[in-house]
């Protein structure tokens, strides 16, 4: 069973004026997310990302499509229990104190009094604030405000937690740390689906990823798959002692020749022809240097998918 089962969802607003046309900000959306793994939800600012999120939390009711969390219809009230969820932009009672705040939540939840103390000082340590535990919330950084909203998202210990750009607002000790935390989460047992534009925090902890792009999903799958399909795996070779330009077997098999000197630097489009042109060059005489893959990058994929779309 998938926690997340999202089926051709859509979101069109209907304008205040009758001449004015509809504006459809998510277009048959498509998704799953397996238990158990760290799904990305990767997109430019504007794609759709908070709109979907709104719409797997209950705060937006979909055109057209279908949502099922943890093998239930996200219509279903009692499977938000199950369910933590940190907004974008969240907004918290600044007058209480990082303690204060989330046994507020706490008993919000339905807990009883001893588990909430025994939980506060455990997530404010996981999240780094347990030097502010009595420090009011208005008196907070942005990022510190991240952390607390971390914090209260997973105070009822939820087997999924929904995170809309978690590392906003955060510095790069900072990111590492939620990083962190997502990835321990993950060996829980939890199910952690995050929206971000931040494709290298992405590439560093996600099983699987999404890409958004002008409310469409464009690609998802695992990123090493996708990499693979859409990327090409270039391989660079330096040698010494030949003229490349004027091999017309190598010429014809890179994508780019540099010379400099006695030293020449090719550029080919995969490994297919590599051993073709290894003994070509050693045939000419020339002295091999070095051979390196390039592997591609999802970034690479999420910049060409999302220019594609725009």
């Amino acid at each position: 069973m998938d926690a997340i089962v999202v089926d051709g969802l859509t979101k069109t607003y209907k304008p205040m004026w009758p001449w004015l046309k509809e504006t459809t900000v998510l277009s048959d959306v498509s998704l799953s997310v397996g238990q158990g793994e760290v799904f990305g939800f990767l997109g430019h600012n504007g794609a759709g990302k908070t709109t979907t999120m709104k719409m797997l939390m209950g705060l937006l009711r979909p055109t057209r499509g279908s949502i099922e969390l943890l093998g239930v219809s996200a219509d279903n009230v009692a499977v938000h229990a199950r369910i933590g969820y940190l907004p974008e932009a969240p907004y918290f009672y600044d007058y209480l104190t990082a303690e204060e705040f989330l046994r507020f939540y706490g008993r919000l939840a339905g807990l009883p009094c001893e588990t909430v103390h025994q939980r506060v000082p455990q997530l404010l340590d996981r999240v780094g604030l347990t030097e502010a535990r009595d420090r009011q919330l208005r008196k907070f950084s942005k990022g510190m405000l991240q952390r607390i909203g971390l914090a209260q998202a997973l105070i009822h210990d939820p087997e999924l937690i929904i995170l809309d750009e978690p590392m906003s607002g955060l510095d790069p000790i900072g990111r590492k740390e939620v990083r962190d935390l997502i990835l321990s989460l993950r060996d829980q047992g939890k199910t952690v689906f995050f929206s971000t534009h931040i494709v290298s925090d992405v590439e560093m902890i996600c099983d699987r990823v999404g890409i958004l792009a002008k409310g469409k999903m464009v690609t998802s799958g695992r990123i090493e798959d996708l990499v693979n399909e859409h990327v090409a795996q270039s391989v660079e070779v330096v040698c010494d002692g030949v003229v490349g330009d004027k091999l017309a077997e190598v010429k014809s098999k890179a994508i780019r020749i540099l010379q400099r000197g006695e030293r020449c630097l090719m550029i080919l489009p995969g490994q297919d022809h590599l051993e073709e042109v290894l003994s070509t060059l050693r045939h000419a005489g020339g002295k091999l240097v070095s051979v390196i893959p390039h592997k591609g990058s999802l970034e690479e994929i999420f910049l060409e998918q999302t220019n594609r779309r725009a």
